[in-house]
């Protein structure tokens, strides 16, 4: 599940640094975040007075971002990336451990880095260690698979994966695991997992890379590492007159000429797109490639606005109150109240509760479909462990379990499961018959065929105790639909056809305008320019309100702007990839030319 906006994020993640050789004391490796962003930052002496830096955004997959016109005087550290129009400055503390500064692009985001630990390597090599190549075999293409091992003092192993031909770069893995010949670990990221064994000779790893199904990945022990290939810069298409919603059909034709020939909607690629679109009340819906106009999608974290109104509506209903401690909505005995401050629901609704993005205790047994066995005893049991304390400081961090935390605490408090309340609160209420969490038989012969990075086809996922981060489905005509209550709650109530039969919808529908409007309201920053409302993301540069998704076989966007009066949704059949969500490129290629700008190319 991917909760982050493509092209703005992306202008976020193009930052490297260089620095001059009188400085040798910052080379090294720095960690910082900006906004829900986990960067990474690697610096190395280069020729003469140079200073080489590259940048990972590790939850996009975008790594090795290039810097040029980088400048140090004394304390003072700045740069460009021309590519985006940005720039980044700031001070170099004097030890060297701290980068304190702001990104610029029209407005100042503060991203500060902080040195890493240096890494205790073992003083002998595990029989593991070391630099493999492999590839796997995908639709029309061989993608070259770069493994790099290394192991500590105390025997753990870790690992990164490039996929060299794709520009993802430096993917970090987890749950690294080296025992009697058998080695495997995940790389999150991209839900894939490798597991197989080392040769006698110690010069081979076989076994298997799964990502959505099973591929034979056979890895080659190599002396020195390959040099990964950059990504491309963004590039972008020229301005034209506002685009209305009649005439945007002819408008993305064009615009998407080369993406459906030979990029992410081809027929090689198996990709399909349904695009909803309102502008002053003018619906469109836009199919492109393998999709139908009533084709079911996941919509991953989109799941999140839905949890966020579910929440507001509990609140006008009168059966929550935003600052009540998610405490009182466990099962009693669940954990202690803290000494201090502890999470409320709007903590959590605003990804402000501090709580990480996801639980320690959270080991699939099958990665395909990662979230089915983590069950509400499983959730008790981390935040019995960790605690429901608060850091008064506590600033935005994107968490997955801090919204499936929500989405259960709600469902105890009322009494149903979430699917039964989703139904009573939103879908009922606003007539949303294709927003589910489980399929019919009927809604079955709808659901779009989903596919991961490789184009092969992946498994669909199912949510339990974390149902409120990820787990609904829908068509584009249900999410315009939504999204045309968000831009005019007054009209929202009794759009279901018919109510008669399900009174809990029906008293559900007459709070629902103010629901709403009290999920809108801007409650905390993520950054300069960016907000948080009710699980909604507000960028006050464009007026929209926006969120997206992702799962092992989908992506999704959706924004509105109520000032402008228009929406779009954009439900794609595929995984995000080494190049970030065309998902995300897509919703925002729409948003631009709905509002006149430049827009992001979709033909790279």
């Amino acid at each position: 599940m991917s909760s982050i906006k493509f092209w703005l994020l992306f202008l976020w993640i193009c930052l490297a640094s260089a620095v001059a050789a009188e400085t040798p004391k910052i080379s090294g490796d720095y960690a910082g975040s900006l906004g829900p962003l986990h960067l990474k930052l690697h610096l190395k002496a280069g020729a003469g007075d140079a200073f080489d830096g590259t940048l990972d955004s590790i939850d996009q997959g975008a790594m090795a971002l290039p810097c040029a016109n980088s400048r140090l005087e004394q304390k003072t550290l700045s740069f460009e990336v021309p590519s985006v129009r940005g720039k980044w400055h700031g001070t170099v503390s004097d030890d060297g451990m701290m980068l304190t500064g702001s990104w610029s692009q029209g407005a100042e985001m503060p991203l500060v880095f902080r040195r890493e630990e240096a890494f205790d390597a073992a003083e002998k090599p595990s029989a593991v260690d070391g630099i493999w190549l492999g590839t796997i075999e995908a639709p029309g293409a061989k993608l070259r698979v770069q493994v790099q091992v290394k192991s500590d003092r105390r025997g753990k192993e870790y690992c990164t994966l490039d996929s060299l031909d794709q520009g993802a770069n430096g993917l970090p893995c987890d749950n690294v695991r080296f025992e009697d010949h058998r080695f495997s670990f995940e790389i999150p990221v991209v839900h894939g997992h490798w597991s197989g064994t080392l040769s006698e000779n110690g010069n081979q790893l076989n076994g298997t890379w799964s990502q959505g199904r099973d591929s034979p990945l056979e890895l080659t022990r190599q002396a020195t590492a390959l040099t990964p290939k950059k990504p491309e810069p963004p590039k972008y298409d020229d301005a034209m007159a506002l685009v209305s919603a009649d005439h945007l059909k002819s408008v993305l034709n064009n615009d998407l000429a080369l993406a459906l020939k030979s990029g992410a909607l081809s027929p090689e690629a198996h990709g399909g797109a349904v695009i909803g679109v309102v502008h002053h009340g003018a619906r469109q819906i836009l199919v492109y490639g393998e999709a139908k106009e009533n084709s079911i999608f996941e919509i991953g974290s989109i799941t999140k606005t839905f949890t966020g109104l579910i929440f507001a509506q509990m609140v006008e209903q009168g059966k929550v109150k935003l600052d009540e401690p998610v405490r009182d909505l466990l099962p009693k005995g669940t954990v202690a109240k803290p000494d201090g401050l502890e999470i409320t629901l709007v903590d959590l609704a605003t990804q402000h509760s501090g709580l990480p993005r996801m639980p320690d205790n959270f080991h699939p047994a099958d990665l395909k479909d990662p979230y089915a066995d983590y069950s509400p005893a499983n959730l008790y049991q981390f935040i019995a462990k960790r605690g429901v304390s608060r850091a008064a400081n506590a600033g935005f961090e994107y968490s997955n379990l801090g919204m499936g935390l929500l989405g259960q605490a709600l469902s105890n408090r009322a009494g149903i499961s979430y699917p039964e309340l989703l139904k009573m609160e939103i879908t009922g209420p606003l007539g949303l018959k294709d927003t589910v969490v489980k399929l019919s038989p009927e809604q079955v012969t709808r659901f779009a065929q989903g596919y991961d990075a490789a184009h092969h086809p992946a498994h669909a996922w199912s949510l339990d105790a974390l149902a409120g981060a990820g787990a609904i489905r829908s068509t584009a005509g249900d999410m315009l639909t939504y999204l045309e209550a968000q831009l005019h709650p007054d009209t929202a109530k009794g759009l279901a056809k018919d109510l008669r039969a399900d009174s809990a919808s029906a008293s559900s529908s007459t709070t629902m305008a103010r629901a709403i409007q009290l999920s809108h309201q801007l409650r905390a920053d993520v950054s300069p320019t960016m907000k948080i409302a009710m699980a909604w993301l507000y960028d006050s540069k464009t007026g929209n309100y926006w969120h997206n998704g992702a799962t092992g076989g989908y992506s999704s966007y959706a924004f509105f702007n109520p000032k402008e009066d228009y929406a779009a949704v954009v439900l794609f059949n595929a995984t995000l990839s080494g190049n970030g969500s065309f998902a995300d490129r897509l919703g925002e290629h729409v948003s631009e030319r709905l509002a006149g700008k430049p827009a992001i190319s979709l033909g790279q």
